[in-house]
């Protein structure tokens, strides 16, 4: 009857340094664009050398702009939530969907009668004068 191979110490630490001196690829495969200008890239898993997730970046049009934009679609498969990236006619008719909404909110709100502007806070979240931002505070009155 065959033995299995060995795992020795040794054997596992020179087949390490072995494979840590092979040439690894740095530059990743553009994956696609989207609509703000973004690019997205990646580099495949190798299980092979150990490398069990893929590496995925984005490259945004503005290196200095800190507060990039980017559709859901692209950023669920950045942080691995999707395995394919999103196609363009896919973030298209999201990005359809989502104008549609926000034209028949405002729609909604001017057949109602009143029009209250929203105002943007920090966080993209709107804020409406008649709701309190902060629990148990008043609503002041402008």
């Amino acid at each position: 009857m065959a033995q299995p191979p060995s795992r020795s110490i040794w054997a596992m630490v020179i087949r390490n340094f072995l494979n840590s001196i092979k040439p690894r690829q740095f530059r990743g495969n553009l994956m696609g664009t989207d609509y703000f200008g973004n690019k997205y890239y990646e580099i495949p898993a190798n299980p092979s050398s150990g490398k069990r997730k893929a590496s995925r970046w984005f490259d945004p049009p503005e290196k200095d702009d800190f507060m990039q934009e980017m559709p859901a679609e692209w950023e669920a498969w950045l942080r691995g939530r999707r395995k394919e990236p999103p196609s363009e006619e896919e973030v298209m008719k999201n990005l359809a969907i989502m104008q549609l909404k926000k034209k028949n909110a405002i729609a909604v709100e001017a057949k109602a009668g009143k029009v209250v502007p929203m105002k943007k806070g920090i966080e993209t979240f709107p804020v409406r004068p008649e709701y309190e931002s902060v629990p148990g505070k008043p609503v002041k009155d402008p």
